[in-house]
């Protein structure tokens, strides 16, 4: 089919998993790919991983309709797999599309693939709970990568180290959202 071209992992339109959430969010969660799921209910993270995530967002008050939760790739991937390198490439475009529109000031990345995005050549394991200036679509933007929740369903410690994560992500908002306009200070790094 000429559409795999373009979308793969696409054969009809029920299987795009759109973003969800406030689109004049100031915060945006990236993952990587829907699970079962989130392929059934077309809606990222409503999965095991979803609830989660719900929990550890109540950790740092924030609530999930006041946010905008998307993936990378728009689809999932058979079997739960890892998404590819050129399924990446293929729907970098729509995510593009979707942070162009909701301008958020801060994104929050659930896994290494979303990390990859915008903090390439890092391990989450170094840099996870800290918050990183980027520079994206001609704005200053925070990124802060997080282990992504399926992880922590897998590794009691990960989970640990993900809840101290959260609880500090709310002292990170706070920081960054009560600045004017783009005079945020970068904490280790910066990507121009």
């Amino acid at each position: 089919m000429e559409a795999d071209k373009y979308l793969p992992l696409i054969s009809k339109p029920q299987d795009i998993i759109p973003g969800d959430g406030n689109s004049d969010a100031e915060i945006v969660f990236i993952g990587e790919a829907g699970g079962y799921n989130e392929s059934v209910q077309r809606k990222p993270f409503v999965g095991q991983a979803g609830k989660l995530l719900d929990k550890l967002l109540e950790l740092s008050d924030i609530k999930r309709e006041d946010v905008y939760i998307t993936n990378m790739v728009k689809t999932r991937p058979p079997n739960n797999r890892d998404p590819l390198p050129d399924e990446l490439k293929s729907y970098e475009n729509y995510l593009d599309r979707e942070l162009k529109v909701i301008k958020p000031k801060v994104i929050i990345t659930l896994g290494r693939f979303s990390m990859a995005k915008f903090l390439p050549n890092v391990f989450i394991s170094g840099v996870h709970g800290k918050k990183y200036e980027v520079l994206f679509d001609n704005r200053k933007i925070i990124v802060v990568p997080m282990y992504h929740p399926a992880a922590s369903l897998r590794n009691g410690s990960i989970l640990e180290q993900e809840k101290k994560d959260f609880i500090n992500l709310k002292t990170i908002l706070t920081e960054t959202l009560s600045q004017e306009g783009d005079k945020i200070d970068p904490v280790q790094l910066e990507l121009i």
